[in-house]
């Protein structure tokens, strides 16, 4: 038998969106004008210098990363880092020819805002969470359903709470992205080895010094998983941002669509798969060990 009751969930949501609207408004002003902050003025850096000197920047960058653990100029750095330097080279020359230079920078200024304060908010409560069963517990249905939401719905608060704009692409781009820092963080730290823990508290450990010294460093490759991670499902959100005003290639790929442009929205894609594999092979490597890199 099913029971006929109405149970009002949205309604409840809704007087909540509502009264935090009306009543915490100084609190997400002041949100706003700092992430905003931090968007302009990181698209204003990235657009300052001519497009020639930031490839080069951006190619050089891809080559240390890529090429991390071997000694530089060496044939393993070069075979390591030279194949991802010359992609970043010709595919940002692409866009800058196509003339999608200003929303690629906008696009990055956006991804790494978005990443920067997930993983300052994620990595904290990832080792709150290894150390805390019960926190954990909480934690992870939070994480869950975080994951498992449309990142659509995320849209809605967002423009009510920061208006139209980069800062309500941000947020929700935030709550999409959070999880797997605090995911990965948590499986790092709890998954290091039993007697090394044991080990270090024997030999006098503190527990401050046991988190710093020994199970954050031999969680890095897992934690910077998470960093990848990350960045990757915050360059996913870059299209459906642009709903809510957020500028970059997402904004070119919606007018697109909308004016069902198939030239516009084809080039704007092959710049955010561009993207994509310059973000994902520069932050890939930080998860690699030297260890790894060693016997390879």
């Amino acid at each position: 038998m099913i029971l006929n009751i109405d149970i009002p969930l949205g309604n409840w949501v809704e007087s909540a969106v509502d009264w935090l609207s009306a009543n915490a408004s100084v609190f997400f002003d002041g949100i706003t004008i700092g992430v905003d902050s931090m968007v302009t003025s990181l698209q204003k850096v990235l657009l300052f210098p001519p497009p020639f000197v930031i490839i080069i920047l951006f190619a050089i960058l891809a080559y240390g990363m890529a090429s991390k653990g071997h000694k530089p100029f060496t044939k393993g750095a070069l075979k390591a880092g030279g194949g991802t330097a010359l992609f970043t080279i010709l595919g940002f020359l692409l866009l800058q020819v196509m003339g999608y230079w200003e929303e690629t920078m906008q696009s990055i200024a956006l991804i790494l805002v978005s990443a920067l304060i997930a993983l300052v908010i994620g990595i904290p409560l990832g080792v709150y969470a290894a150390r805390h069963d019960t926190a954990e517990k909480i934690i992870r249905p939070i994480l869950d359903f975080m994951q498992t939401l449309p990142p659509f719905v995320y849209l809605i608060p967002a423009i009510i709470f920061f208006q139209v704009g980069n800062v309500p692409g941000v947020i929700a781009t935030i709550v999409f992205s959070l999880p797997p820092a605090v995911r990965f963080t948590n499986l790092g730290i709890r998954n290091v080895q039993e007697d090394v823990v044991e080990a270090s508290k024997a030999f006098g450990c503190t527990k401050r010094q046991l988190l710093y010294k020994v199970q954050i460093p031999l969680a890095k490759p897992t934690i910077f998983a998470g960093v990848n991670q990350v960045i990757m499902l915050s360059l996913s959100m870059v299209v459906i941002a642009s709903m809510v005003g957020a500028a970059g290639l997402g904004q070119s790929v919606y007018k697109g669509i909308l004016k069902a442009d198939m030239a516009l929205g084809f080039e704007a894609g092959v710049g955010i798969v561009i993207l994509a594999i310059f973000l994902d092979r520069v932050t890939q490597s930080l998860s690699i060990s030297k260890k790894q890199v060693e016997e390879e």
